[in-house]
């Protein structure tokens, strides 16, 4: 049995997406980030599980993952037959990884940073002069992403994959915190939000 633990639609929204396309039967385990309260990701049991007491965190019998990343690519694993990674085609497989790489590593550090310094870390260790930064190194990273994106209903190959998802949640997620995102790449993050999957797990969060 298959147990998520996360928070709304933080990071961890992307692993139930994930898990709902999958068509894998999950229980889904709300927690409060930051918390030390019973249901919170603070409190020692739950640091077992994840010891930086962070969310998502998925449980499948006596196997822990963590990181949304590692997540969805493990779901996709468990399905291969749905091809939600590439498994047959070395070269899709690698366009895969650079892609989910570059928005783990580039796209979506800025949105932390922007984050952190406006509302996570404690207010004496914020620096409010970094926000800027932070938007002009999404603006910088959006580049980028046109290039992988432009003209294309799914980032990799002609199906979709969990790339989208890492995409298509990371373009929310700066839509959230009113970051501009160009018009074509709105309807790309909008067209993947219109899935079933994304729907039923939006539901779940809400």
């Amino acid at each position: 049995m298959l147990t998520l633990y996360g928070s709304g639609q933080s990071r961890s929204f992307r692993a139930l997406w994930a898990l709902e396309e999958s068509g894998l039967t999950c229980v889904y385990q709300p927690v409060q980030i930051g918390s030390r309260d019973q249901a919170g990701t603070q409190t020692d049991s739950y640091k077992q599980l994840n010891y930086q007491g962070k969310v998502p965190c998925l449980i499948d019998d006596e196997l822990i993952v963590n990181e949304s990343g590692a997540i969805i690519n493990y779901i996709a694993s468990c399905v291969p037959e749905k091809q939600l990674i590439p498994t047959d085609d070395l070269a899709l497989r690698a366009y895969y990884d650079e892609i989910s790489f570059f928005v783990l590593s580039d796209l979506e550090q800025p949105l932390w940073t922007y984050g952190k310094h406006s509302f996570v870390l404690p207010e004496d260790k914020q620096v409010k002069a970094v926000l800027a930064t932070a938007h002009w190194e999404f603006a910088k990273s959006l580049k980028a992403l046109n290039q992988y994106v432009v003209d294309k209903e799914f980032v990799v190959g002609d199906h979709f994959t969990m790339a989208d998802i890492l995409v298509a949640q990371t373009l929310q997620w700066a839509q959230r915190f009113e970051f501009d995102v160009p018009a074509d790449l709105q309807a790309y993050k909008d067209n993947l939000y219109q899935r079933p999957a994304c729907k039923q797990a939006l539901a779940r969060v809400s």
